[in-house]
């Protein structure tokens, strides 16, 4: 018989013998010494009735799941309702049997608060003293902890604060609480006070260093603090200062089981982005893809591994992954095989510069969502190979939306960047082409374009995501550094994978409803762009070490094509809002399909003879923006007449 067991049984029998006495004790309550004067056969036969009832009402509410030794408030809820039904079931049989006519009216009401006493008080003193016992026997040991600082005066907060009263084995010890808002200040939250608001942290910081409990030696960041604004302050002070940064799992982790609340983590890079969580509607996303066939092509990518993730996760009727790295498209399928063998999913290996391999996988997948995610993204390496950008990022869009028209797909999302906007480089033009060929597809009529919704969302870097900076940093760092810095002044949006594809999913369930009418396209909400060189200061200082002492930073130049900053809008581009956070839309340029898909064909031509000059001249043609400095290209619209301008272009 398990030890578990045992004490389960020892607190039945307690229940039940504090509720064998709870009747006779509420009518001495009541009527004190007269009691004498009550028949004792009605007492002991009442008694007896309530204890067997009480009895299958505390087993039925699960009074016996929980531990005394950490007892709360859902436990005394728990009391509460088996208490409740005991005495009203008592109350009905002695109604019906004896019409109550011996038994005071009050008494059952007084028996409650006696019972709820008599079950809650032991609990309370049981847990009391074990928490006692812990102290004890942490000072017995003589048990070193280290002092922490929190920000934050939130329920993460609390849920530390209280575990390590609880836990003799605890490491560390809470000496203060900085609260974001002033609504805290000046309270204590289970013997820990809430100093000041956070904007007077280094004034705390100095005081409690001139105290007798000493400098913290670790800052912890709790609930909202991780998104708040000024994060990468505190990341200055805590270096200033000589102390750790660290944070406490997040509350949704700790309610599901996921996480100990006296688990300190390391803050991730992630951290540091201090943008409020958009608010979601997940359950309209589950509606647009719960039993639906959806395809992505990219699907062993950054992007596109993290858009199969949660898109299995809706539950589709089948999930089709398309690549053209067989290592990539290998490691996601397996993935899902791990955590969704019971999803019906394909895994095809081909490159959406194939048109033909494209019509062949619609033709068998028959796809209702396509999300297109295939690209090449690294600005340098597209700057030098820009017939491979525009076969890959141009022709291969056209491939996969021209194969959606064909087959009927309800919507299809194109992926695009930042850098499509006022574009310096190959990469960036070769996207706003891709941007361009599905604006020009959704402004035709319905009867030439077809059931597909063609909806275009563009953000910018993703942290992590293959080929962005912040891996790059990573193996500087693991191998002593330097970490390298292309400019001083160059600053990008970031923002993590899993978000980014949240709201692209949020965007996608708007596109279908007709809300890019005209071409506009999505763009996300990156909160504001973060100095490179910011950056690398955070990750060297997050890693424990000092930027200039333990590790350098080195500045290169700007790489080929690489801009200062990127932008979301063109200036032409004014954003509106919709109805989900953190997703905008904006109404660019039109080009007219006809004119478009001319120039495309020539595109394509040029491309696939890897013609640079005349590749590159097109581009400069459809995005005037982007103007090779070896190659003086007229605008597209340069030698337009006025009538045919008009019909090429709408918006700005």
């Amino acid at each position: 018989m398990s030890r578990l067991f045992q004490r389960s049984q020892i607190a039945f029998v307690h229940d039940v013998t504090m509720a064998a006495v709870s009747l006779p004790a509420a009518l001495y309550l009541r009527v004190g010494d007269g009691v004498v004067f009550y028949n004792p056969q009605n007492i002991l036969f009442s008694a007896s009735v309530f204890t067997v009832i009480a009895a299958v009402s505390f087993w039925f509410f699960g009074l016996y799941r929980g531990i005394w030794r950490y007892a709360s408030l859902n436990d005394l809820t728990r009391i509460a309702k088996a208490v409740t039904v005991a005495v009203g079931v008592l109350f009905l049989v002695l109604f019906l049997t004896a019409r109550l006519d011996w038994l005071p009216r009050s008494t059952p009401i007084i028996q409650w608060f006696l019972l709820m006493a008599l079950l809650g008080g032991s609990r309370l003193i049981y847990r009391i003293t074990k928490d006692k016992t812990s102290a004890r026997e942490m000072l017995r040991q003589g048990t070193h902890r280290l002092p922490v600082l929190l920000i934050g005066a939130g329920d993460e907060a609390e849920a530390f604060i209280r575990e390590t009263r609880r836990s003799a084995n605890t490491p560390f010890d809470v000496v203060g609480i900085v609260s974001l808002t002033d609504s805290r200040v000046g309270r204590n939250m289970h013997g820990v006070d809430v100093l000041a608001t956070v904007d007077r942290l280094e004034e705390i910081l100095g005081k409690l260093a001139n105290s007798k409990r000493g400098l913290p030696r670790r800052l912890v960041l709790t609930g909202d603090a991780l998104r708040h604004e000024d994060i990468t302050k505190w990341v200055e002070i805590a270096d200033q200062r000589g102390i750790t940064l660290a944070r406490l799992p997040k509350l949704n982790d700790l309610r599901e089981g996921l996480a100990d609340p006296l688990q300190i983590r390391s803050v991730a890079i992630e951290d540091l982005l201090g943008r409020p969580q958009a608010r979601l509607d997940r359950d309209k996303v589950r509606q647009m893809i719960a039993g639906h066939r959806v395809l992505v092509t990219g699907a062993g990518g950054s992007i596109g591994s993290e858009l199969v993730r949660q898109i299995a996760a809706y539950g589709p009727e089948s999930l089709t992954l398309l690549d053209a790295g067989e290592y990539n498209l290998y490691a996601i399928d397996m993935e899902m095989a791990e955590k969704y063998p019971d999803l019906p999913r394909e895994s095809i290996l081909g490159d959406v510069r194939d048109r033909t391999r494209i019509d062949q996988v619609f033709a068998k997948q028959k796809p209702e969502i396509v999300f297109h995610a295939a690209a090449y993204k690294h600005v340098p390496l597209v700057e030098h190979n820009p017939n491979e950008g525009i076969l890959t990022n141009t022709l291969g869009t056209r491939n996969v939306a021209e194969a959606c028209r064909a087959a009927g797909v309800g919507t299809m999302v194109l992926i695009s960047t930042d850098k499509a906007v006022n574009p310096a480089n190959v990469m960036g033009a070769s996207k706003r082409l891709a941007e361009c060929y599905c604006q020009a597809l959704e402004t035709l009529p319905a009867d030439q374009r077809g059931p597909t919704r063609f909806v275009t969302v563009r953000f910018g870097n993703v942290l992590g995501s293959t080929g962005s900076v912040v891996p790059l940093f990573r193996r500087q760092l693991e191998a002593g550094g330097p970490l390298t810095v292309t400019h001083e002044g160059i600053t990008r949006y970031f923002m993590t994978i899993a978000e980014a594809v949240e709201l692209v999913l949020q965007a996608a369930e708007l596109g279908k409803h007709g809300v890019t009418d005209g071409g506009k396209i999505f763009v996300l909400d990156m909160g504001r762009p973060v100095k490179i060189i910011d950056l690398a200061r955070q990750m060297i200082l997050l890693s424990g070490l000092r930027p200039g002492k333990d590790i350098d930073i080195k500045v290169t130049g700007l790489r080929p094509g690489e801009k200062l900053y990127e932008e979301l809008f063109h200036d032409g581009e004014p954003p509106e809002p919709t109805e989900t956070d953190g997703v905008m839309l904006a109404a660019p340029r039109v080009v007219d399909y006809a004119l478009i898909k001319q120039v495309f064909d020539e595109l394509g031509e040029s491309a696939a003879r890897r013609d640079t000059h005349k590749t590159l001249e097109l581009m400069g043609r459809l995005v005037p923006e982007f103007q090779p400095p070896e190659i003086g290209v007229k605008s597209f619209f340069a030698d337009s007449d006025p009538g045919k301008l008009d019909q090429a272009v709408s918006g700005q």
